[in-house]
């Protein structure tokens, strides 16, 4: 069982690539979970009915509206952030504002409320930064003034997280980092598991200009599991996977699925020309853009910023992480067995 006494656990974004992984792992501890979720029917379809899960139907921008059930929970597991829709063209800061940063304020003060002491957060790598190709730990802080509106938001988040435990000396929480997040159960998608089904049906145009932290999210999961049993109070641990450049992840996907991998490179100047006439077309349609100016702003910034060592992890949470083409592998076989992909859309294998 998770340790500091954990029977019953609050999970919010508990249907996303990281909640639902989670929420299997805590059951696999033999945790009780409630899951919070914006619809129950695709929590339904998500998880079916798993014994050991109440699915709490609930929205971040109403608090009160699920506060009820945060009563009797041990556990706080907060991976719920507005992400995706920030890159789909134009500014989201007030709703980024709104969910990642104001909205866990009131989160945090509902679980205290509701008798929860224990909190684990799930930060970003977007919290640390340091010079290109350097590798960055948990202790080089990333200035909020000049970050990316997501960036900053995560930044200021973690900032609330922090004060809360600074007020509340008989709450432990802890911080867990994650990288670009893959794996199976990525119903939404997420703009990692769009990448994968893109890839699969032949609809990636060129490699662009780009390096991530790849990890799998069930590595993740055990992560935030780890840090509520072995973590310390306060503390930040990096989960961010491995570095990879775009090239050398297209060709790893190629190894691994069958599917021949573009060989066409995008320079950085056509990038930024195609999220302009994206955003045009968002605007005129009312569709999200397939790739935004914030995308690409963001992708040249941070290129060759994704190096992150996870020395800390490893010496005080034991955590390691899969190699990944078995993350590749099963993200694929998940997407095929749930109907996403075509049945004979290349040639992953199970891990």
């Amino acid at each position: 069982m998770v340790g500091r006494d954990t029977k019953v656990a609050f999970v919010t974004g508990a249907t996303g690539l990281l909640g639902n992984n989670l929420v299997r792992a805590l059951l696999a501890e033999g945790v009780q979970v409630r899951g919070l979720a914006r619809s129950a029917g695709k929590a339904r379809q998500q998880f079916g009915a798993l014994e050991g899960l109440d699915i709490v139907e609930g929205d971040m921008q109403d608090i009160p509206g699920f506060a009820g059930a945060l009563a009797g929970c041990d556990t706080l597991f907060h991976t719920a952030a507005y992400f995706r829709d920030s890159y789909y063209g134009g500014r989201h800061w007030e709703m980024l504002k709104a969910i990642n940063v104001d909205a866990t304020g009131q989160l945090l003060t509902a679980a205290h409320e509701a008798g929860i002491r224990q909190i684990v957060h799930t930060s970003s790598i977007a919290v640390v930064d340091g010079k290109k190709g350097q590798v960055v730990d948990e202790t080089m802080k990333r200035p909020a003034k000049g970050a990316d509106d997501y960036y900053r938001s995560k930044i200021l988040s973690d900032q609330i997280v922090m004060e809360h435990l600074e007020k509340h000396a008989d709450t432990f929480g802890v911080f867990v980092m994650p990288g670009w997040m893959h794996g199976p159960g990525d119903r939404g998608p997420t703009a990692a598991g769009q990448f994968t089904l893109d890839f699969m049906q032949g609809k990636l145009p060129g490699i662009p200009p780009a390096t991530f932290a790849f990890v799998d999210a069930r590595d993740v999961a055990q992560a935030e599991i780890r840090a509520l049993r072995q973590g310390r109070r306060g503390e930040h641990y990096l989960a961010a996977g491995r570095h990879v450049a775009m090239a050398e992840l297209m060709q790893l996907y190629e190894k691994t699925t069958g599917v021949a991998a573009p060989k066409r490179r995008i320079p950085a100047a056509a990038l930024w020309l195609i999220a302009g006439l994206q955003e045009g077309v968002a605007r005129l349609t009312g569709r999200p853009a397939l790739l935004s100016l914030a995308a690409v702003r963001n992708m040249r910034k941070e290129f060759d910023h994704s190096r992150f060592d996870p020395a800390k992890s490893r010496s005080e949470l034991g955590l390691s992480f899969r190699p990944m083409a078995q993350t590749i592998a099963d993200e694929v076989a998940w997407y095929r067995d749930n109907g996403m992909l075509p049945a004979g859309s290349g040639r992953a294998r199970r891990a």
